[in-house]
């Protein structure tokens, strides 16, 4: 093997102009970027906020009363109604757990117990020394009633 033909240095290869490739790459990222920052603020539908009672105020009957409040500011037909019951409090180790229904429908005089309905459930947590409260909700799918025959 001849060692003397090897090249000792790398040639300079002209690079291609990356310019358009950056400026794609950077409105790709803008646009992705602002899709991101779309989706958390959620600006279509935002989620109005109350101001929630504090942990010294707090009753179950307060509870109910803030999270009725809170659907209020929720954008919605106004041929549904809703009403919000308080369902149990679960006594856990170092806090009081709440547990609210916001029941939601669609009646009509030819059919009041309508045959949709929905559901959020609210759970209000309480510690038993000190602040925090935390409100969490899950939602339940429409459902059609079920008539037995």
């Amino acid at each position: 093997m001849d060692v003397t033909n090897i090249p000792t240095s790398q040639k300079n290869v002209d690079k291609p102009d990356d310019s358009k490739v950056n400026k794609t790459a950077l409105a790709v990222v803008k646009d992705a970027i602002n899709a991101a920052i779309n989706f958390v603020t959620d600006i279509e539908y935002p989620i109005r906020n109350i101001r929630w009672i504090t942990h010294g105020e707090f009753t179950a009957e307060k509870g109910r009363r803030q999270i009725d409040a809170f659907v209020l500011t929720w954008e919605y037909q106004s041929r549904w109604v809703h009403y919000t019951e308080f369902v149990e409090r679960r006594d856990i180790i170092h806090s009081f757990l709440y547990i609210y229904r916001v029941h939601w429908s669609i009646p009509t005089a030819r059919r009041p117990m309508a045959r949709v309905t929905a559901a959020a459930n609210f759970r209000v947590k309480i510690t038993k020394g000190k602040p925090p409260v935390s409100v969490c909700s899950s939602f339940s799918a429409l459902c059609p009633s079920v008539r037995l025959q």
